[in-house]
């Protein structure tokens, strides 16, 4: 009763007033991520996910006197640093965005985070770059990811396959840092819980023939093949020619593998395969996958609520600092998304940002249950899914 009591009057403080020395009649966001590339097929509902924040926040009118919210798209392609440091280039100089939600994959996002945010003093918010080199990285207190590192992951990955009676695998990534730090996590995870990783192998993307990753694959041996790859890249072509030459038919999938693309490519073929990408089951789950399906877009894809909440603790950070001014609200982004305050869920922006107006502390707990670490990171949440009837459904959460 004392919270609705204090977000009542919150309503009521903000429909009366607004930030005096905040006031600016458009923030722009800028939204990068690989709108081509490996992850294409898994990034439009990221998109979708960031934007559906930014409208519902535009339409409240409640931010900084009642700014309106502009997205303006660039591609990360994922996997070509050059090209995505030249989009965020484009972002900052040209389009004069306040802040970035973004990068996707990791690599490019660490590329952007020094070649561009910190030259520029912009803001970098991430729902999905998660290589553990990023929890290290210089970023002049301008860096965050509601995405869980994948130092979380390899514990994920290891505790999955061992309740399912799983002590060695064969391990192959895709070469580059999202690939290599995933496999890393992972095989330190695994061996120190007493597991064999029977080989550790890279592949490159774009090829058309993954015989020979195989054939070396299928010689070290394993119960299962992880494959730390992307769904619309070399990870699926790894999978296509273990199946096609009988190496392996049960596989573990991460979070660049998870996506209704791996559906589409193996169906039936993946049934018995397993594996688990971000996500929970709270409150804030359930109202994002409604929001994102009254918009027009699938709200349980990866990423996607992630992507929401990236785009929220920027617009919620502005508004605590009462500036879209980087270097004023980069410091506000902890206050929002944690602990003391009003708990918020997607759909409840606008009361987020009136309550900020009246002195309210909130805790963002969003559409991915956000709690933010010291590396300002998320925590993280995983969803497991299996293969059965030729689709992936999740199964659990941890």
């Amino acid at each position: 009763m004392k919270k609705l009591m204090m977000a009542t009057t919150a309503m009521a403080m903000v429909a009366g007033s607004a930030f005096a020395g905040g006031h600016a009649d458009e923030v722009k966001i800028g939204v990068i991520l690989g709108f081509t590339g490996p992850l294409e097929s898994i990034t439009p509902a990221m998109g979708a996910g960031a934007e559906l924040a930014m409208e519902e926040v535009s339409a409240s009118g409640a931010l900084l006197g009642g700014a309106k919210v502009t997205s303006v798209r660039g591609d990360s392609t994922c996997i070509d640093a050059g090209a995505a440091t030249a989009a965020a280039e484009r972002l900052v100089t040209s389009d004069n965005v306040n802040a970035i939600m973004g990068a996707d994959c990791s690599g490019v996002t660490g590329a952007i985070l020094q070649n561009v945010a910190r030259p520029n003093g912009v803001v970098m918010v991430s729902p999905s770059a998660t290589s553990p080199g990023l929890s290290t990285a210089e970023d002049d207190g301008l860096f965050f990811r509601t995405a869980p590192s994948d130092a979380r992951q390899g514990v994920i990955m290891t505790e999955i396959l061992q309740d399912r009676g799983v002590s060695e695998v064969a391990l192959t990534y895709t070469n580059n840092d999202y690939g290599k730090g995933l496999a890393d996590a992972f095989q330190a995870s695994f061996e120190a819980a007493g597991g064999t990783v029977t080989i550790s192998a890279a592949h490159e993307d774009g090829k058309a023939d993954y015989s020979a990753e195989v054939g070396a694959l299928a010689s070290a041996g394993g119960e299962v093949l992880v494959v730390a790859g992307y769904v619309d890249q070399g990870g699926s072509g790894v999978i296509r020619s273990a199946l096609d030459s009988g190496a392996f038919d049960t596989f573990y999938v991460p979070d660049g593998m998870v996506g209704e693309k791996l559906n589409e490519n193996f169906g039936a073929e993946m049934n018995g395969s397993f594996g688990a990408y971000p996500g929970t089951d709270n409150a804030g789950a359930g109202r994002f996958v409604e929001l994102a399906e009254a918009a027009g877009f699938d709200g349980t894809g990866a990423f996607a609520p992630e992507s929401y909440d990236a785009a929220a603790l920027i617009m919620l950070a502005m508004q605590a600092a009462e500036s879209a001014d980087s270097a004023d609200f980069k410091d506000h982004v902890f206050d929002v998304a944690n602990a003391p305050g009003i708990e918020i869920y997607p759909g409840e922006l606008r009361l987020a940002m009136a309550l900020i107006a009246a002195g309210v502390d909130i805790d963002y707990v969003g559409a991915s249950a956000v709690e933010l670490i010291g590396p300002g990171e998320s925590a993280g949440n995983y969803q497991e899914v299996e293969f059965a009837d030729g689709v992936y459904s999740t199964i659990g959460y941890r």
